[in-house]
């Protein structure tokens, strides 16, 4: 039985990244009879910033790891589980700054640890989260596509396709919902903005 994971960053409930996603999730259901969709909505349970406490827990060997230590490192070992656990991952992101949201760079410190989803060998670090696939559903205010202008602002993509690579995670998938600020001016309806970015979204749960 197949498990996709489901992650939405955005903190507005009504943002086009969640429409979308839900619409991955729904499609890729549908395309995978018995299977489980587990959800994780980082703006509801937004993970903690790495403190000196949970350093120091997550490079003390595990067998000699405090109570303290083990509490600390908790919800990160949730959060890796959930990982581990799916097949698929959907991600749901909003460009802030040209950057990710601050709620899914918290997620991203808690699950990228040494000895749980890398660890590091003679020829370099090398990923422990492998056969998953990764599909990224990321909608930005402005067009950021490769070869405009603003191609070189685009940190969203480059970022998480190095990190989820790092990992192990090398099938990514990059459905673009580009240029959403015409929403908030009226220069286009929803519906017709969202039409052909949810026909990329339901071939890529397909």
């Amino acid at each position: 039985m197949a498990t996709l994971l489901h992650l939405d960053s955005s903190p507005l409930e009504s943002s086009v990244t969640r429409e979308l996603t839900r619409e991955f999730a729904k499609t890729w259901q549908l395309a995978h009879p018995a299977s489980t969709v587990a959800y994780r909505d980082l703006a509801k349970t937004t993970p903690s910033p790495l403190d000196a406490g949970w350093i120091y827990a997550a490079y003390t060997p595990e067998k000699d790891r405090s109570p303290e230590q083990k509490a600390a490192l908790a919800f990160s070992d949730e959060l890796i589980a959930e990982l581990e656990a799916a097949d698929e991952y959907v991600i749901g992101v909003a460009m802030h700054n040209f950057g990710v949201p601050s709620s899914l760079k918290l997620w991203i410190d808690q699950i990228a640890r040494a000895g749980k989803t890398f660890t590091y060998s003679e020829t370099g670090p090398q990923g422990l989260l492998h056969g998953k696939k990764a599909t990224l559903v990321v909608s930005t205010g402005g067009v950021y596509d490769a070869g405009t202008p603003a191609s070189a602002l685009n940190f969203v993509d480059p970022y998480l396709k190095t990190i989820l690579g790092f990992l192990g995670v090398t099938d990514v998938t990059v459905v673009t919902a580009g240029g959403a600020a015409q929403l908030m001016t009226g220069a286009i309806d929803r519906e017709t903005f969202l039409q052909p970015v949810l026909e990329r979204v339901r071939i890529a749960a397909a």
